[in-house]
């Protein structure tokens, strides 16, 4: 005897109530994991801030933390980054986006969690590059480091090197330092 699993939609997803964990749907299997901790969080405001700063007042998009994104439906895929960009072309007004994104974010930033293993977080920057993001910034806090992933490859920028938006968010720049702090 097999048992079918019932299938969720993005909708039933963002209907869940709050239980302390995050849940993303993987072809509409629920999955679940933990929190990553205060410290996860703060690098990915850090980053989701300056980018906001910098592209807000220019009119060249918007940043968030958390954001579900659907990449795919029937069945439904969801994701959370844990934080994100969207030029201003793709952004409705934010009193109609109470819902996910349609799509990936143009720049999605992934912070390595504790129980994260790094082949998981190259599959899912992967993963966002093939669902459309633009860029994928990945953020390993155990080693203070930064790697940006685009359909062009990979590059390291080191601690003492500055991140920048390159063509996706052009003119944005961050010290990789400060995210760190």
């Amino acid at each position: 005897m097999t048992t079918k699993t019932q299938l969720m939609t993005v909708d039933e997803l963002l209907a869940m109530p709050d239980d302390g964990y995050r849940y993303e749907l993987i072809r509409g299997e629920l999955s679940r994991t933990m929190s990553a901790g205060f410290a996860h969080g703060a690098y990915a405001v850090n980053i989701a801030s300056e980018m906001r700063a910098y592209a807000s007042p220019r009119n060249l998009g918007t940043a968030a933390t958390d954001p579900t994104c659907l990449l795919a439906t029937n069945p439904d895929h969801a994701r959370i980054p844990d934080a994100a960009f969207v030029r201003q072309e793709r952004m409705l007004p934010l009193d109609e986006m109470s819902g996910a994104l349609i799509g990936a974010p143009d720049i999605a930033v992934e912070v390595i969690s504790p129980n994260d293993r790094l082949t998981q977080v190259a599959a899912k920057a992967a993963e966002w590059l093939g669902y459309g993001a633009r860029m994928v910034i990945v953020v390993n806090p155990r080693n203070r480091t930064v790697q940006v992933h685009t359909a062009g490859g990979v590059i390291a920028p080191a601690e003492g090197d500055t991140l920048d938006g390159g063509d996706v968010l052009p003119g944005w720049s961050m010290p990789v330092a400060d995210i760190f702090e």
